[in-house]
């Protein structure tokens, strides 16, 4: 009898899968019912097919977009990620308004904007490496210079780039990183920390009136590396002139000119390029060398700004040594959030 009510009970249960298939197709036919029949379904949310489209048209071009006003391209193509958050929502509205045509307008930037970063998310870090390499713009401005210091050096970077040093933050950061690294420099608000012997110092003229770039050499066990760190001027926005970035773009092309005369074969690039990969204006440069991150990394890899990071501002880029892994590091006292990655240098038996 116990049985028998038992059984009774589970056949009538919410478990049963064809009971929770069949109710599944009831939800599904009364969200779609609406539509069948509906003539209309092709006439309605035109104005949002026509937003999906010059979105994807948008995405799709915008190597085109002139930066002769406003630098409109170099600013598109800076925040040009953020383009997919419109899908979802126009998604919403083409759902809302029942419209077929919106729905299949937005196919196209969809696959636009997977084929520009949907590789980003695949899972690509490599093993090995023999150099760790580390960079962050510490923020002149930082109340906690020596905990940033302490925060960034815990990453384990063979190799550590430092932008934006306040002159009287110097020796702080000095004291506080002589511990793990034997070896330094210090060219006007860049410095470079190492575990490995530093020569060849010198700041590199990127055009600005003062010193916000250097070259080093670092005899690394594989093998020396000619080690850049530079400090773009920074951009802004306006509303009465757009993208402001001129002074920016005019010391990429001189860091880019400088990087290209390399007499060493095995290169990397630390620090703050205040724009973009996608950025058509770092072209002397990402020309040149290519992003750990975009090599090895996952996800965006943003930087900036550090309370809600929009944009990968903080560079780490190579040539002539192979990247295997590339992260972002934690917060510190400083508006940007230090980045790092892990490259193999002797690249004898790849």
């Amino acid at each position: 009898m116990a049985q028998q009510a038992y059984m009774t009970d589970t056949d009538n249960g919410d478990s049963d899968p064809e009971r929770r298939e069949s109710r599944i197709r009831r939800l599904f036919g009364r969200a779609v019912g609406g539509w069948r029949g509906d003539r209309r379904i092709w006439r309605r949310g035109l104005v949002t097919a026509a937003v999906a489209l010059l979105l994807g048209a948008i995405m799709a071009a915008h190597a085109y977009i002139p930066n002769a006003i406003g630098n409109l391209g170099s600013l598109t193509e800076t925040f040009l990620p953020w383009f997919g958050v419109l899908l979802p929502v126009l998604l919403v509205i083409a759902l809302a308004r029942k419209s077929a045509t919106a729905l299949i307008a937005l196919v196209v930037p969809v696959a636009v904007w997977l084929n520009l970063f949907g590789g980003l998310f695949s899972d690509k870090t490599g093993a090995g490496g023999d150099l760790t390499v580390a960079t962050h713009n510490v923020n002149a401005d930082n109340a906690d210079p020596a905990g940033t210091a302490r925060a960034v050096a815990a990453a384990g970077a063979d190799v550590l780039a430092l932008e934006e040093l306040k002159a009287s933050a110097v020796p702080t950061y000095e004291k506080a990183l002589e511990a793990k690294y034997s070896h330094h420099a210090v060219v006007g608000t860049v410095g470079l920390w190492s575990k490995y012997p530093v020569s060849d110092v010198k700041a590199v003229d990127i055009e600005m009136g003062w010193k916000r770039a250097m070259r080093a050499t670092v005899a690394t066990p594989s093998g020396p590396v000619a080690v850049y760190v530079a400090h773009l001027p920074s951009v802004r926005v306006k509303l009465e002139a757009g993208f402001t970035a001129r002074q920016r773009d005019k010391s990429a092309a001189a860091l880019g000119a400088a990087i290209e005369h390399e007499k060493l074969p095995r290169k990397i690039l630390l620090g703050d390029l205040n724009g973009t990969m996608n950025d058509r204006a770092l072209t002397a440069i990402t020309s040149q060398m290519r992003s750990p991150q975009g090599a090895v990394g996952g996800g965006f890899g943003f930087s900036w700004p550090a309370a809600f990071p929009m944009a990968r501002i903080d560079q780490i880029l190579v040539s002539g040594v192979e990247p295997t892994t590339s992260w972002t590091l934690p917060a510190t006292g400083s508006d940007h959030l230090p980045i790092a990655a892990r490259v193999k240098v002797d690249t004898t038996d790849s």
